[in-house]
């Protein structure tokens, strides 16, 4: 693997995000976790799961530098993967986990509400989804899996604007589960998952799925017709001409002061 760690002990999987200091995501860490996650399912020896990051950073989010840069087939098996994967960690019928070790945007939230639970790093951190505001439509099984925590009403207030929630204001929300400290947050997360993990895993498991059916069904259904929907935006010259602005802020921070 070259953008995760897998460590498997006592029957737990943890997974670390692991490229960069910031964890962007690019269509080869989805597909690593997608690969990663199918086989744990599968496993077993494995049951439960634990998906982390580094001081600071869980994932900053979708890699624009990298994705900018795709071509057209290149793009769509981008966007086409990062369905996959939210529909793969959101139908994992074991218990999951998210350690939050900072900030947590866009694709990186994604990530962090497939989850059972979501413990975070107290700090001056964020997560959310801006997908929005960056020039990326919203697709609705994106929408079905943060209403599933936040309720409707607010999922679709915060997607529009493309809201971004301190751990506070994530906490009360609902978005969050569980706020500790940075050096704790790991350990916090076994303790939960390994709760899940003592009761019997048929009747968990079962009732897990049973408890998502409604939101499995959306993750599941096919999505060309989003898709292409999704990259003729992402084509169009008003969403390039945004993003290598956003991209210029991020590779020439001293010149776009």
């Amino acid at each position: 693997m070259n953008t995760l760690q897998v460590t498997v002990q006592d029957k737990l999987a943890t997974i670390t995000l692991d490229r960069g200091r910031s964890n962007p995501i690019n269509l080869e860490m989805i597909n690593e976790l997608i690969v990663t996650v199918k086989d744990l399912e599968t496993n077993d020896n494995v049951g439960g799961l634990i998906i982390t990051g580094k001081e600071g950073f869980f994932s900053v989010g979708i890699d624009l530098i990298e994705v900018y840069n795709y071509d057209e087939e290149q793009s769509r098996e981008f966007w086409s993967s990062l369905l996959l994967m939210q529909s793969t960690l959101s139908t994992f019928k074991k218990p999951f986990v998210t350690a939050i070790t900072g900030h947590c945007p866009a694709g990186g939230c994604i990530i962090a509400i497939c989850s059972d639970y979501r413990i975070m790093a107290n700090g001056q951190f964020i997560i959310g989804l801006n997908e929005i505001p960056v020039g990326i439509i919203v697709p609705e099984a994106v929408f079905h899996l943060y209403s599933f925590w936040l309720g409707s009403r607010k999922a679709y207030q915060y997607l529009l604007e493309g809201k971004l929630l301190n751990v506070e204001e994530a906490l009360k929300d609902g978005l969050i589960d569980e706020v500790c400290n940075l050096a704790d947050v790991l350990a916090t997360a076994e303790k939960k998952v390994r709760q899940y993990m003592k009761l019997n895993p048929a009747t968990w498991n079962h009732s897990k799925l049973n408890l998502r059916k409604e939101l499995r069904s959306q993750m599941q259904k096919e999505n060309s017709d989003t898709l292409d929907k999704m990259l003729l935006q992402w084509w169009a010259p008003e969403t390039r001409s945004s993003l290598q602005k956003m991209i210029d802020k991020l590779t020439n921070p001293v010149k776009s002061k």
